[in-house]
């Protein structure tokens, strides 16, 4: 791979790596296009972000972006033709997994050097980024009831609490119906509990009907969570029905305020920020600007002792013997490779899944032609350090630096693992424009590129397409990436925050049946 972190691109196409058989364009070109540097010409139209051959290949051919495999040639394929899932083959092909291989510790900054943020320290030492009371179902029965206890606190009705952000309301569609033990229910339970004991929430109201399967006593005492004021809960069915329910809700809410306003904001190190890293809406873009950009801001956050949380297993494979190279040890190396076979041989196994090869539409009308494409960009988003640590689904993260979290692809059930294993911002790279917020944590947006940028402004916090632009190199704007974080950190809202998303968002991966 070349080093794009000092360059400013230009020109009508771009070179990732000396051996890549392919360049990308970087704006629209036409047939008859001469390539610059290439001695090719374009023989198709060419959106941007899309690729060229620049040499002949014959059938069968592999097919290298930043010299990593990402397909094989369809049928022979002259140079100058347009690359895409048309005439690149999706199939298995063996990878050297090198455990630890290249595994290089982090540099640290020194202690009086670092970077800091503006933090709520809670009484344990943890610190978060902003201040929620969470209103928390435990089956979907109890869903309404939660969302209305959670909506009668409007900002006039919360204008006497300043330091508490929001009531938030967590409900999901299962709870009941599911396996009573087990690996589904262990999930959820872990899920909800994350979210509970989060640094970012000051207090918590759960929610029962009272016959469900996920019965509240239960949820607490698997998560190691006590009753007290400022952790309550009631069930429906006791209380006396919706009406009461919601009454008794809100009295217990305002009960819990004062103490919840009690929160401020001090000097914290940047050693306390934990991003969870997300990509959605991915295009052709992804892996030359917003990716490798806070790739970027990862390796500077690892340096200051911060951790940054890797996830959508889905969207590493085929390029995770990158990370396994880079694997702090042995067992983190096995951990993730056996995560990676747990998805192909047994719960996707013969299903149409973006692991199985083939991406969503938008990520095809962007430019990617299959997963091992998008896997690549994807992959980038956790920069070049070492990989510290692998944890399954909303597991507790305990590892500073770069680690890895087992989540689906699919952005909110990922993100909702992430803030459920500690992550107390959201860093979010789309090239389509994804939506997307994440309360109880702010959520922040980059652009790979600026046409977007500037059709989806009002949702978009970051516009790393100036790579493309030529008007900020790779180094500048993880630089810029890391400092707005901190930013946000500090109570700055971000553009989802602003326009009131992560309402909805809460969404646990439910991996079990439903009977």
């Amino acid at each position: 791979m070349i080093d794009l972190s000092a360059k400013r691109l230009n020109g009508p196409v771009i070179r990732l790596h000396p051996a890549d058989n392919l360049v990308v364009a970087r704006l629209d070109m036409a047939p008859g296009t001469p390539i610059p540097g290439e001695n090719i010409i374009a023989r198709d139209q060419v959106p941007a972000g899309y690729k060229i051959a620049t040499a002949p290949l014959r059938r069968g051919d592999p097919i290298l972006k930043y010299q990593v495999v990402i397909g094989f040639a369809a049928d022979d394929i002259p140079a100058g033709t347009m690359l895409h899932n048309h005439n690149i083959a999706f199939r298995e092909f063996d990878r050297d997994y090198a455990i630890g291989q290249d595994y290089r510790p982090v540099e640290p900054v020194p202690e009086a050097a670092r970077k800091t943020f503006q933090g709520i320290l809670r009484a344990d030492g943890r610190v978060g980024t902003r201040n929620f009371i969470a209103v928390v179902s435990t089956v979907n029965c109890s869903a309404t009831v939660a969302h209305a206890v959670a909506d009668w606190f409007t900002q006039e009705r919360l204008a006497a609490f300043p330091h508490v952000d929001g009531i938030a309301a967590f409900t999901h569609s299962t709870g009941c119906g599911m396996e009573l033990s087990g690996e589904p229910m262990q999930l959820l339970r872990r899920t909800l509990g994350g979210y509970m004991r989060h640094a970012n929430v000051a207090g918590v109201l759960v929610i029962g009907l009272g016959c469900e399967r996920n019965q509240i006593a239960g949820l607490l005492a698997e998560q190691g969570l006590s009753p007290g004021p400022l952790l309550r809960s009631m069930v429906m069915q006791e209380v006396g029905g919706t009406r009461k329910s919601i009454e008794a809700g809100i009295a217990a809410v305002q009960e819990m305020l004062p103490e919840a306003n009690r929160a401020t904001r001090s000097t914290v190190p940047a050693s306390h920020l934990m991003v969870g890293l997300q990509c959605g809406g991915s295009d052709g873009f992804s892996s030359i600007t917003a990716n490798p950009a806070l790739g970027a801001a990862v390796d500077l956050l690892a340096r200051h002792g911060g951790t940054a949380i890797l996830s959508e297993t889905p969207e590493i494979y085929g390029v995770e013997h990158t990370l396994t190279r880079r694997a702090a040890s042995r067992e983190v190396g096995e951990k993730l490779i056996e995560r990676i076979r747990w998805w192909k041989d047994e719960y996707a196994a013969g299903r149409d899944t973006q692991i199985n090869g083939t991406v969503s539409p938008g990520n095809q009308n962007g430019g990617l032609a299959n997963i091992f494409e998008k896997s690549l960009g994807s992959s980038m988003k956790g920069g070049t350090g070492p990989l510290m640590a692998v944890y399954r689904y909303a597991e507790p993260v305990t590892e500073r630096g770069l680690v890895f979290m087992d989540t689906p692809g699919f952005d909110p059930v990922a993100a909702t693992g992430q803030v459920a294993g500690g992550a107390n911002l959201i860093a979010f790279t789309t090239g389509r424009g994804s939506m997307y917020g994440a309360k109880p944590v702010p959520s922040v947006k980059l652009a790979t590129n600026t046409p977007m940028y500037r059709r989806l402004e009002e949702d978009m916090d970051i516009n790393c397409g100036e790579i493309l632009d030529g008007t900020a190199t790779m180094q500048e704007m993880g630089e810029r990436i890391l400092d707005h974080m901190l930013r946000i950190a500090s109570g700055e809202p971000t553009k989802s925050e602003a326009l009131g998303l992560g309402k909805h968002e809460f969404a646990p991966w439910q991996i079990g049946i439903t009977g």
